[in-house]
């Protein structure tokens, strides 16, 4: 029975409306999407259009398990054999090549046609939620072994002593297309370290001298971006040739004046550009000279690349490794700067006339395509922490681990340097004034 004094339930809303005029037929608004590409900066437009990236897969899938087996007896404990781009396996000492990462996938052909963006599967971009531990379930007695990525890429099994390797392409940055071995060993790299702190320790800071310990020198694999790449450039600018050159004036008040014919320069080059390296950590790439000397990292180049082979995590065993956190699209500005540096040196021998230099205005560069390679480079680094405001200065001496090449920072005694740059100017006046008595 219905209760007389229960309120009234609320009215229905309306029903949506329907035919022209309705919601679904309102245009959309002055500004949003869709719209005509045309209408857009042409920056904008081309990356609209732009095709998606070309990946090529350089995972090995017979070494997703974590295990990296020996082809002839099946062991897993594994090395790299120093001084060689071998690996042997410690139990029955067989050796073997790793594969050459070009010969494989064909990335030292083809420059000339590259077209868009093609990126191998180990340079692709990082998944910032990816997990920095890998966990393997070890075939040989089923235990649970753990990989922490962020500071080494192998670990036994406790149990069975079996050797785990990542080798999987996860997508933290930790696991790259190829790997370059070292072939200088430590005690070559520790011999080439001290002769080149030896041949400063004259001006060298005397806590500097008293804690340098070159047997500290650490191993290790850096993160670089391998690019070729296909370009077109368009440069123009000012050119003088020098048509006479006089003096005015007497005594101190010469001067001297040059007149010179004034030329509009223009230039346009097609060129490509093979294993163009580089650093794909944020930590590496900052070369802010108040703070580090990491730019020497850049002298001990270049490395030999086209003997990189395909990645296997047996070549980081007794070494370290910094972990890429870098993507493609980040290091494009850079590797843009690179390639018109490159352009400006194609046309450098064609404005040789032009004696009194060219002075280049106005810049344009185009890309037609790239190729990404991610790939780890050996290093022989030792540091020194030299205290001071800012937080002082992070010195580096580096060794290239191929080819020995050995550039580095060591901290000096400014005192030092003064009495010796005044010392010689000393010097230097009291011969020009023996040779002025001697004419005399």
């Amino acid at each position: 029975m219905s209760n007389p004094n229960r309120p009234a339930p609320p009215p229905l809303p309306p029903a949506p409306p329907v035919g022209p005029g309705s919601p679904q037929d309102v245009p959309p608004l002055p500004g949003t999407f869709p719209v005509d590409p045309a209408t857009l900066p042409d920056a904008i437009r081309d990356e609209l259009q732009a095709p998606d990236p070309v990946a090529i897969d350089t995972a090995s899938a017979e070494l997703r398990d974590g295990q990296n087996r020996c082809p002839k007896c099946g062991a897993t404990d594994i090395r790299h054999k120093p001084g060689t781009d071998l690996l042997v396996c410690l139990y029955c000492r067989n050796e073997w090549d790793g594969a050459r990462v070009e010969e494989a996938f064909g990335f030292g052909t083809g420059h000339a046609d590259l077209r868009g963006t093609v990126i191998a599967s180990g340079a692709k971009d990082i998944d910032a939620d990816a997990a920095l531990l890998m966990t393997f379930k070890c075939t040989g007695c089923g235990a649970e072994v753990t990989v922490n990525t962020e500071n080494a890429m192998t670990a036994r099994c406790h149990w069975c002593r079996h050797v785990f390797g990542v080798n999987e392409q996860i997508a933290n940055g930790a696991v790259p297309d190829a790997v370059l071995p070292f072939h200088i060993r430590k005690d070559d790299a520790v011999a080439r370290i001290r002769q080149f702190v030896d041949k400063r320790r004259l001006f060298a800071l005397k806590e500097f001298k008293e804690q340098f310990t070159p047997e500290n020198v650490v191993g290790v694999y850096l993160p670089y971006m391998i690019v070729d790449g296909n370009a077109s450039a368009e440069v123009s600018g000012k050119g003088e040739i020098l048509i006479r050159r006089y003096t005015r004036g007497t005594e101190k008040n010469k001067k001297t004046y040059y007149d010179a014919d004034l030329y509009q320069v223009e230039r346009q080059v097609d060129f490509t550009v093979d294993d163009l390296p580089l650093e794909s950590s944020r930590e590496r790439g900052n070369l802010d000279t108040n703070v580090n000397t990491q730019n020497i990292i850049n002298s001990i180049l270049p490395f030999d690349t086209k003997n990189a082979v395909k990645w296997n995590a047996s070549y980081l065993s007794g070494f370290t490794s910094e972990k890429r956190d870098t993507d493609v699209e980040q290091l494009r500005p850079r590797l843009e700067d690179q390639l018109l540096s490159i352009a400006r040196s194609q046309v450098e021998d064609s404005v040789n006339r032009y004696d009194r230099g060219v002075r280049w205005e106005r810049e344009r560069l185009d890309v037609h395509g790239t190729r990404w390679v991610s790939m780890y480079l050996p290093v022989w680094l030792y540091s020194y922490h030299q205290p001071g405001r800012n937080g002082g200065m992070l010195h580096y001496i580096a060794v290239n681990g191929r080819t020995g090449e050995t550039m580095g920072s060591v901290p000096v005694q400014h005192w030092k340097l003064l009495l010796a740059a005044l010392t010689v100017g000393t010097f230097l006046e009291g011969v020009a004034l023996a040779i002025i008595w001697a004419g005399a």
